[in-house]
């Protein structure tokens, strides 16, 4: 067993951490300790992650022409590890960064590539992702919106719902279903639409974080022409691209849940015995999630597959966050029912509406055991895949 990482990682992490020293913007540093939030990107988050990525420091995994450096699985995971311990956000458009503009250097034309993938990776544009419906959430494959095709054209009808920072963005990867008489797994197809297509509308709403979280979307497509081109994929080979995009996001999840974690160790002030039980507990989490998180980054380093077992740290990570986000509110009493943030808009160089709450912080909680696949999604994984249960 090693427990640590061998001189060309750690020289790899230096070279990135003088990096930050040099470049980090101060409106970045001062971003640091709010939710990250993909609408209205404002020039200056822009012109950081187009720093990042003429430099190979946006995602080093990738190659050059699209933000890395080939780096390996270990020499992301410091590079992420250095953002964390700074609290820095690579890209405020976090789902364009790494779910549709990974998913379409996996699966994308090379002409997708250059036209869309490479300008999210660079900030031109901003992308959201159009899964979540009405009637089709964690069960994907119920997705209603129907796309026919005409001629060289898709038009597509249909809505969208919790479409994260969908009213500023350029792009949606939208799935689609366009062949209704074929098992729900399969009739599914993914496309790029332009958010300024004739037809296409979008309506922000306000979360329980406060009036001015408006990062949530309705989305309504009446007669919505695609130009074909725009298919990512296979036509009808969605499922695959959706648990393609999913797994994007899920791979190294489990280190964001563990940085919550190991925020709330630091500001957690335990007062009472019941408190301290709570804040071991706390510990304890925090730490079975590095570890285990650490023995599938070695199995990933090692070219071995299973994914199962980002499943079991996906559920873990993100119901511990939402335990110790109970906790140290309930220890912080009426106190931490105070949230500045319900009647002031956010401000990244106004310190005094800069840090998060911790009524935010817990209601906030809740999103991680629903995004990237709920929790009771990945108990079933984890009852199939790793306990051999029957379906």
């Amino acid at each position: 067993m090693q427990l640590n990482f061998d001189p060309e990682v750690e020289e790899f992490r230096a070279e990135f951490a003088a990096f930050l020293g040099e470049n980090l913007p101060d409106e970045v540093a001062a971003a640091a300790d709010r939710p990250i939030s993909s609408a209205e990107v404002p020039p200056w988050a822009r012109e950081w992650q187009r720093l990042l990525f003429d430099n190979g420091w946006l995602l080093p995994g990738n190659p050059p022409e699209f933000g890395g450096r080939n780096a390996g699985i270990l020499q992301q995971y410091v590079h992420l590890q250095e953002l964390s311990y700074r609290r820095i956000y690579p890209s405020f458009n976090p789902q364009g960064l790494g779910i549709i503009a990974a998913s379409l250097l996996s699966f994308g034309t090379e002409e997708q590539k250059t036209r869309w993938a490479r300008r999210i990776l660079r900030a031109e544009i901003t992308a959201a992702l159009g899964m979540s419906e009405p009637g089709a959430g964690s069960d994907l494959a119920g997705l209603r919106t129907r796309a026919v095709r005409d001629g060289d054209e898709f038009v597509v009808n249909g809505q969208k719902v919790w479409t994260s920072g969908a009213h500023d963005a350029d792009v949606l990867l939208t799935f689609v279903r366009t062949d209704p008489d074929a098992p729900k797994h399969k009739g599914i197809s993914v496309l790029l639409i332009p958010t300024d297509s004739p037809g296409l509308t979008r309506r922000p709403f306000a979360s329980i974080c406060g009036p001015h979280d408006l990062d949530f979307n309705e989305v309504f497509f009446e007669n919505v022409r695609v130009p074909a081109e725009n298919l990512v994929g296979p036509l009808n080979g969605g499922w695959g691209v959706a648990n393609g995009s999913l797994g994007h996001e899920r791979t190294l999840l489990w280190l964001s849940f563990a940085d919550r974690l190991q925020e709330l160790l630091e500001d957690f002030r335990p007062k009472t015995v019941l408190d301290r039980d709570s804040y071991a507990t706390l510990a304890m989490d925090n730490q079975a999630l590095r570890l285990l998180g650490s023995a599938a980054l070695a199995r990933e380093a090692r070219g071995e597959q299973d994914v199962a077992s980002l499943s079991v740290l996906k559920l873990l990570g993100s119901e511990a966050v939402q335990r110790a986000a109970d906790s140290a509110l309930y220890a912080k009493g009426i106190d931490g029912l105070d949230h500045p943030g319900m009647t002031a808009p956010f401000n990244p160089l106004n310190n005094d509406n800069m840090v998060s709450s911790w009524f935010e912080r817990y209601v906030r909680s809740f999103a991680g055991t629903i995004a990237g696949g709920t929790s009771e999604i990945q108990r079933n994984i984890v009852a199939e895949r790793v306990l051999g249960l029957p379906r």
